[in-house]
């Protein structure tokens, strides 16, 4: 079934830098024996690369190479089957390899680009890709053995799954959810906080990782109050998308504060600052105050409640 979001309807943040996707992802296909031996050398299946997390760009767009012409890798992962034709064949076939340490990168034509640097330029197939391609690449480097056994795990699936060949157990790719959430008061003003490990300028909307047993909505309450010490009801769902860096899924929230007294955690969150629309302006005009940029859900919360695009600073 393809999971092109191109007709869905959105929430109120839309359709966010890296939730675009026009792929049809095969699920049902990952489970048929000897998938990617089947389609490797064929004319309609090509190659995405990943090294050290960076991928090879050309002219703006991944540089998908013919799989005819170069030899499957360890790590090998089914990405899926294009059902748009905007930038390559519909029903062309897509696999990544991830390059070995050590691989010799400049004998590719091309530039090597993460996805924090190329992501606002790509088409949504394209940054699409990159998101699946990084997400699933970081989760094979850092699931290699088995956490029942400590035996090294096999690739089956299409490179979906890893099983043990001890105990048979199967083993599926891992995503974070986290909330970051848009905390407005009684007089319509954000709360912003400044992480510590951030520059004395930098501020953004507050998130974390939901627990165990936890509803996203819970969440948000706890997270908010741990971090700032504000009490917040009324959370309510904006939009999301994955962040692969390395395992993530944001969720974005609004929640209404109580209170607008702010005591920060001191260990994650250093400050916290209240903004009007027109404070905020004033010190991103000023460059006083820098917020997350374009292609981050925080952004996107940001600017919901803004109402429009930030001014830049000098403007």
């Amino acid at each position: 079934m393809s999971l092109s979001t191109a007709s869905a309807g959105f929430p109120p943040l839309g359709q966010l830098m890296l939730a675009r996707t026009t792929m049809d992802r095969g699920c049902e296909r990952r489970s048929h024996p000897g998938l990617l031996d089947g389609i490797w050398g064929s004319d309609s299946t090509y190659v995405m690369l990943i090294a050290n997390g960076k991928t090879l760009v050309r002219g703006g767009r991944i540089a998908l190479l013919p799989s005819r012409e170069r030899a499957a890798t360890e790590l090998s992962v089914y990405l899926g089957r294009a059902v748009e034709g905007a930038d390559v064949p519909v029903g062309t076939e897509i696999v990544l390899s991830v390059l070995p340490e050590g691989a010799e990168l400049e004998a590719y034509d091309g530039e090597w680009l993460s996805l924090r640097d190329v992501a606002a330029e790509l088409s949504a197939q394209d940054a699409g890709l990159f998101v699946e391609a990084l997400a699933i690449s970081n989760w094979h480097l850092t699931h290699t053995h088995c956490p029942r056994c400590g035996k090294r795990t096999e690739i089956e699936q299409g490179g979906w799954v890893r099983s043990c060949p001890a105990d048979d157990s199967q083993h599926f790719p891992r995503t974070d959810p986290a909330i970051i959430v848009s905390v407005i008061d009684e007089d319509d003003r954000l709360l912003l906080g400044r992480n510590s490990a951030w520059p004395a300028s930098r501020y953004s909307t507050l998130a974390g990782f939901v627990e165990p047993g936890e509803s996203l909505e819970a969440a948000v309450v706890r997270e908010i109050e741990e971090e700032s010490g504000v009490v917040v009801h009324s959370p309510t769902y904006l939009g999301s998308q994955p962040w692969p860096f390395p395992a993530s899924l944001m969720i974005g929230f609004t929640a209404v504060a109580t209170n607008a007294v702010s005591v920060p955690d001191g260990v994650e969150i250093l400050d916290t600052r209240w903004f009007s629309r027109a404070e905020l302006a004033a010190a991103l005009e000023a460059d006083e105050v820098q917020v997350a940029s374009g292609i981050s859900i925080a952004r996107a919360l940001i600017e919901h409640w803004y109402g429009g695009e930030l001014p830049q600073a000098g403007q």
